[in-house]
């Protein structure tokens, strides 16, 4: 890697190489929507003839290269010398043990040749599985062999009886089996081992390790906390639930390894470190504070978390994290990153991400002038960044935004004069039924390149 390459510059995301076939690709694409901190250069490779020069031309872009086959790796290996961290997805988990119970139920395990999967965990889990009587014929060839030399092995060793079949961890070696009409499966890791790698890439990474310790602020605030204090007969009950919030903000932010104190007004702010944020968060899907604080307690909260170089970046991000929390109805939480990017809301199931500066400037002020508020913004921003998809019909912005059909109506119509929205056609929904008219969200359509390049 270039060495005037700085934290700085790596601080939208840590750069990651994704080497491997097209399957397992998209497969991996699925796995980093977990992990909001990587920004994956993914190479498709399917035939190991070109591996050598992949790595060479990933080498100044990216931090850790991550190959999903081991054949793979090793050919890179034995051609080049790596200047960063390298890893591979290693066939020994949840994937290994579905393959062998998918071998067993398909073809039975009578003979099993076995290839570039380690010997010690296929006896392990067939044990598991019971399998006492199998004839196990390991691959002892060369690690370097050819695809061809691999699949003579499998074709030397084959029984052509009920019961026999080839277990490999390479996809060349299995398209060469179905065509030679051996019975054989495909070793792929699941979701969880992908998981299991991804992470470990990750702490691999120079600028993981040095964000480890960055600090990160939070602020706390009781949604409408006047209205939830007036519902309250006396002063005693107020500062009872404020005590018992505060017990229960203790335990979550001692969980962090963080320190919490009270500013007041129905707000609480905490600090702890990035990478047990990270952690406790599971990449910032998980936050139990919210449900269990409404759940408990009856209220409602919004969190703002901010990232930052420095103690007054991560505070100033901390409160524009807690205002987009707030402009987007509550009870979630945002996290405004060192880079001014912003992902939210957590609670989630895939995070959105997205430039603050999308809705911080001038299309805010445009778009608020028309009745756009930060709220619906984000709300629509969260639908189009999850589902690429930027035309809708009244009824569905209806449904996203939370409001009524006939508001629904009169914000579009403002939304079309200001210029925000166009009517791009109609839908049909019966045959006596009055046409649909279709709604193209054309201020977020022109974003929507940017904010793709950041999901992935």
């Amino acid at each position: 890697m270039d060495d005037n390459r700085t934290e700085f510059e790596f601080e939208k995301g840590i750069a990651i190489g994704v080497i491997g076939p097209q399957f397992l690709i998209e497969r991996t694409e699925e796995a980093l929507k977990g992990f909001p901190s990587f920004i994956p250069y993914f190479h498709i490779c399917d035939d190991e003839s070109t591996i050598s020069s992949i790595p060479k031309s990933l080498m100044n872009k990216v931090e850790v290269l991550l190959f999903l086959e081991y054949q793979l790796f090793r050919k890179a290996k034995e051609k080049m010398e790596f200047i960063i961290p390298v890893h591979y997805v290693p066939l020994m988990g949840t994937g290994l043990y579905r393959s062998l119970f998918r071998t067993k139920t398909l073809y039975g395990l009578k003979t099993l040749t076995v290839d570039s999967v380690p010997e010690q965990y296929v006896n392990q889990i067939l044990d598991e599985l019971e399998e006492k009587n199998t004839n196990k014929i390991f691959y002892e060839g060369l690690a370097l062999a050819t695809v061809d030399g691999i699949v003579d092995f499998h074709s030397r060793y084959f029984d052509n009886r009920p019961g026999s079949s080839a277990m490999t961890g390479i996809q060349a070696v299995s398209e060469k089996l179905d065509e030679l009409g051996i019975p054989n499966e495909w070793v792929t890791p699941t979701h969880q081992d992908l998981i299991v790698s991804l992470e470990r890439a990750l702490l691999a990474t120079k600028t993981r390790r040095n964000k480890e310790a960055q600090i990160v602020v939070g602020i706390i605030n009781i949604d409408d906390f006047r209205r939830v204090a007036d519902n309250f007969p006396t002063e005693h009950e107020v500062q009872k639930l404020k005590l018992d919030l505060h017990r229960l903000l203790l335990d979550y932010v001692k969980l962090l390894d963080g320190h919490l104190t009270s500013l007041g007004g129905g707000e609480y702010l905490f600090f702890t470190t990035r990478g047990i944020f990270e952690r406790e968060t599971r990449g910032y899907k998980f936050l139990p504070i919210l449900n269990d604080a409404h759940k408990s307690l009856g209220v409602s909260l919004s969190l703002g978390i901010g990232f930052g170089r420095t103690a007054t970046d991560a505070g100033n991000h901390a409160r524009i994290a807690l205002r987009q929390s707030k402009d987007f109805g509550g009870k979630t939480c945002f996290i405004v990153r060192e880079d001014r990017s912003v992902i939210g809301p957590v609670e989630m199931a895939n995070p959105m991400i997205y430039d603050l500066s999308i809705t911080d400037h001038k299309l805010l002020e445009e778009s608020e002038k028309a009745g756009m508020s930060a709220a619906y913004m984000s709300k629509l921003m969260a639908q189009v960044s999850r589902y690429k998809k930027t035309n809708y019909t009244a009824q569905e912005l209806s449904s996203i935004l939370g409001i009524t059909i006939r508001s629904t109506h009169r914000i579009l119509a403002q939304w079309i004069d200001a210029g925000l929205v166009d009517v791009v056609g109609e839908e049909k929904i019966t045959s006596r039924g009055r046409p649909r008219q279709i709604y193209k969200l054309t201020f977020v359509a022109a974003q929507l390149d940017k904010i793709q390049e950041r999901v992935e």
